[in-house]
């Protein structure tokens, strides 16, 4: 069982205030916290989002619909996380989630928990040897190897994307991959862009309705979720 942490902010370069956008009369972030909330191995789920006044909204919105929230540094993004786990008292396995991902898979989350759980492994992700669709993307690993991560990385890489330090070090931290037999590595399922938004505007406009909990094969069934990026 893990604790997620999802990483979140208003201020994208290339889609501000993304995670606010309405998806189906509610915001993307909310939308995304409903498929997360169907994972079978996740115990408890945090946002972690920034200080900075530009996400205060943000955080307002978060506060309502009852989601813990930690409020970290903007650009130190692994600091935001420690700060988040030393706060809120987050102990064991973690799971690395980013707030662009509406269509995120529970079933891929519950999948690398199990491996990072079954192969004893220190990392575990689906994404540094990718097979699943950009936006399914999942990192597990044990909130002390991040801790020390917190404490050694020097890098702003390091510092600003949260994981490199544990998978760029594996005479370290142990690593692993969850891959599928198929590969979809050039299918964009995430929210960068304003089209990006705009297929997921489609997915859940022909799903949603009738299936809220839609899953992976019915977005693969739709006949414009296969035009790679």
């Amino acid at each position: 069982m893990a604790t997620a942490i999802l990483q979140a902010r208003m201020s994208s370069s290339r889609l501000p205030g993304k995670v606010m956008k309405t998806l189906v009369g509610k915001p993307m972030i909310e939308r995304q916290i409903e498929r997360l909330r169907r994972c079978a191995t996740l115990t408890r789920l945090i946002v972690a989002t920034s200080e900075d006044a530009s996400d205060d909204a943000l955080a307002a919105f978060l506060g309502e619909i009852g989601l813990a929230t930690f409020r970290g540094p903007l650009a130190d993004v692994l600091g935001r996380y420690v700060g988040a786990i030393e706060t809120l008292g987050v102990t064991g396995t973690v799971v690395r989630l980013t707030a662009d991902c509406p269509l995120a898979d529970p079933s891929v989350i519950d999948d690398c928990v199990r491996l990072h759980a079954e192969s004893g492994a220190e990392y575990a992700s689906n994404s540094l040897r990718r097979t699943y669709p950009r936006g399914l993307d999942v990192e597990v690993f044990g909130a002390d190897q991040l801790l020390t991560a917190g404490r050694e990385a020097v890098d702003p890489y390091d510092r600003e994307h949260v994981t490199p330090f544990l998978y760029r070090n594996p005479d370290r931290f142990s690593c692993v991959q969850l891959v599928q037999a198929r590969d979809e590595s050039g299918l964009r399922w995430t929210v960068d862009t304003p089209e990006d938004f705009a297929f997921v505007e489609r997915v859940y406009a022909a799903l949603y309705p009738t299936k809220p909990d839609f899953t992976s094969e019915d977005v693969r069934a739709l006949p414009f979720s296969h035009v790679e990026a």
